[in-house]
């Protein structure tokens, strides 16, 4: 398990929109730009091989200096697999949110930046609590969530997973906008993250009420 003192001040980093990773969670990624992949080589060179996920501000900016969030999330891969035409296959486990410095100059295809983990400590803790979760009831909505959107769970897994791992993984793993993913990830607190959520899912329900309405009428 990495420590404080184990965070590196440079970070390389893969901007993709609407994909974000949060502490203790796991994202799987496919690699297959040479960027990328040069990226992956470099970071398996080192010992913490870490990984800054960050969105661009604007999503459809894929230039290869996009503007970019302050805020991301350092992901460390734990697993890989190379595919037979040179692609790979990695899971990465997050471990800490970090806040853009600058962008460090150098001679790398991928970007890299300065980065700084204050303001983030709690991150490299305990899994937090949700005191004000009301489970039931938070379960119900999310079925009707998924069930409006087209979307496949595991119940019996969902149902018995403790408090972050539910809410972080619905987070990362649902549909929403890059904006919203956004504002997930910046969420101080388990709460406040689940407060969120909560609000996507009953405006996206609402939203798809009101379509319907449309079209009936």
């Amino acid at each position: 398990m990495l420590c404080a003192a184990d965070l590196p001040e440079t970070l390389p980093l893969f901007p993709l929109p609407g994909a974000v990773i949060l502490p203790r969670g796991q994202l799987p990624l496919h690699i297959f730009e040479p960027r990328y992949l040069a990226m992956l080589d470099d970071v398996l060179k080192t010992t913490h091989r870490l990984i800054g996920m960050i969105q661009p501000i604007h999503p459809s900016d894929d230039t290869p200096s996009p503007k970019l969030h302050k805020i991301g999330c350092a992901g460390r891969v734990i697993a890989f697999s190379e595919l037979n035409d040179g692609r790979y296959m990695i899971t990465l486990k997050g471990i800490s949110r970090f806040r853009v410095k600058r962008l460090t100059p150098g001679f790398t295809p991928y970007l890299r930046a300065n980065v700084s983990w204050r303001d983030f400590e709690r991150d490299l803790g305990q899994p937090e609590h949700d005191p004000g979760l009301e489970r039931e009831r938070f379960t119900r909505l999310l079925r009707r969530y998924f069930a409006a959107e087209g979307l496949e769970a595991d119940w019996e897994s969902m149902e018995s997973a403790d408090e972050e791992l539910l809410i972080n993984s619905i987070a990362m793993l649902s549909p929403f906008e890059p904006k919203d993913k956004q504002a997930l990830l910046e969420a101080p607190t388990l709460t406040e993250r689940r407060e969120i959520l909560t609000a996507l899912m009953e405006y996206a329900l609402h939203r798809g009420k009101d379509t319907d309405d449309e079209v009936i009428q």
